[in-house]
């Protein structure tokens, strides 16, 4: 038994940072986030008996922690309904204007390549805070696909999972939350580009 409780801890030691980081995507704070995992891995104890392992361990506590944040966060009011994003997901996520026309030798190609961004650009830290505060304004759903799968490693199925979402939602989801925060990047790096 003294085996099992100090696999249990280190288990537990290993997994509860990236646990809290999506339990901070449903709830508005961190020690929300903090009471959640505490929540979810005590129902953990209590469920493992009936853990079927149709996935992996590590799913099915990432998707008690994901239901158990879900409920918190509901409780604090803090999910936006998607008629206040505005927009119907049909627009375009790129300016199709950036793109070769059609009849033009390289039609799709971009007009104007990106330029280059080097690699000091992107590890500097007003960078990833840039990153970091496009993630956090994007609505809950799309946020916690991008935490997922970017922040995470989940691949899509791991997600769908967790989420108890069809692959084509988490897809679109994935794809609408990269669009958002690369659109956010781009302002940026823009941005610093015109400065003098």
């Amino acid at each position: 038994m003294a085996g099992d409780e100090s696999a249990f801890a280190q288990v537990v030691e290993a997994w509860s940072p990236g646990m809290v980081r999506l339990a901070r995507v449903y709830v508005s704070t961190d020690d929300s986030a903090a009471e959640v995992v505490q929540e979810a891995w005590l129902g953990v104890v209590r469920g493992i008996a009936t853990f079927a392992g149709r996935s992996s361990l590590r799913t099915w506590v990432y998707r008690i922690v994901a239901n158990t944040a879900q409920r918190r966060g509901g409780r604090e009011a803090r999910t936006v309904p998607a008629s206040a994003v505005g927009g119907d997901g049909s627009d375009p996520t790129v300016d199709p204007a950036r793109f070769a026309p059609p009849g033009h030798p390289h039609a799709g190609h971009w007009q104007r390549p990106p330029s280059p961004w080097p690699e000091q650009a992107l590890l500097a830290a007003e960078v990833r805070a840039e990153v970091a505060a496009a993630v956090a304004g994007l609505p809950a759903r799309q946020r916690v696909v991008i935490t997922l799968r970017d922040v995470h490693g989940y691949d899509a199925a791991e997600v769908c999972s967790i989420l108890d979402i069809s692959a084509a939602n988490q897809r679109v989801l994935l794809h609408r939350a990269r669009a958002a925060v690369r659109a956010c990047l781009e302002r940026y790096l823009a941005d610093g580009e015109e400065a003098p």
